[in-house]
């Protein structure tokens, strides 16, 4: 049985501790939080402090905090040998205070509160200073996720970018497309049965291989017209930017 603290509260580590909670492999011995968490059923006999010098003993300490306070906040802890863990994407393993044993679990998906989520098709990213480290946290991870990796801090870097591209910039344009129809008094709905086909297309196709549309076939009618329609718009540019991209990794010329 692991031993699980969560130092930080917030929506990663929410998230994590729903899912470790559910399996016989581990054991949260305690929450950790500046603000106090109301716990509903069935979490509400778990331990809550928060007192920082109050934090118990456990196998792994899991910090869910801004990247940008990891290293004050692992500085803090009056811990001491003992395999202090993030859950950042973007913050090396170095971020965290060498005084403590020093490891990674980051689960590669996106979190909202209102959305649960199957951890058991999450990769979770791990890396540790040792071996006996690396293995306990593929332990951990290997109690929800059916998907652990080991990946060093300089690739999860790259990792997470390119999850920025895919995830958090995509969805932007979802916001583009479902302002454009707004302003027609159109449905988002109307578009969700495409994104759903062009998020299934990648399953079994590589992404340059699923790439359709007028920039990809160089349909400069199209385009125009469409650059037309963009006249007045702050988006203009942005599909300017995107028709060029393409038209160049394509080999067509507008």
């Amino acid at each position: 049985m692991i031993k699980v603290i969560f130092l930080g509260f917030g929506n990663v580590n929410s998230h994590i501790f729903d899912a470790l909670h559910k399996s016989r492999e581990t054991s949260i011995v305690q929450i950790f939080n500046r603000n106090y968490s109301k716990l509903t059923s069935p979490f509400e006999n778990i331990p809550f402090t928060y007192n920082i010098s109050k934090i118990a003993d456990a196998d792994v300490y899991i910090i869910g905090i801004p990247d940008d306070a990891i290293a004050v906040f692992s500085e803090s802890l009056v811990l001491q040998n003992k395999l202090v863990v993030h859950t950042s994407g973007g913050a090396a393993m170095s971020a965290l205070s060498s005084k403590n044993r020093r490891g990674i679990f980051y689960p590669l998906q996106t979190f909202s509160k209102q959305r649960k989520v199957d951890f058991t098709k999450i990769p979770i990213c791990i890396e540790a200073e040792n071996s006996k480290d690396l293995e306990l946290l593929r332990s951990l991870g290997e109690a929800i996720s059916e998907n652990v990796v080991e990946i060093s801090s300089e690739k999860r870097a790259k990792l997470h970018l390119a999850a920025v591209f895919v995830n958090n910039f995509v969805n932007h344009l979802y916001e583009i497309g479902s302002e454009i129809l707004k302003d027609e008094d159109l449905p988002f709905e109307l578009l969700q049965p495409l994104i759903a086909e062009t998020a299934s297309k990648i399953e079994t196709l590589s992404p340059e291989e699923a790439q359709t549309g007028p920039a990809r076939r160089n349909d400069r009618k199209t385009i125009e017209k469409h650059l037309h329609l963009l006249a007045d718009s702050p988006y203009r540019k942005l599909y300017e930017l995107f028709t060029e991209q393409l038209n160049q990794r394509h080999g067509k010329e507008l």
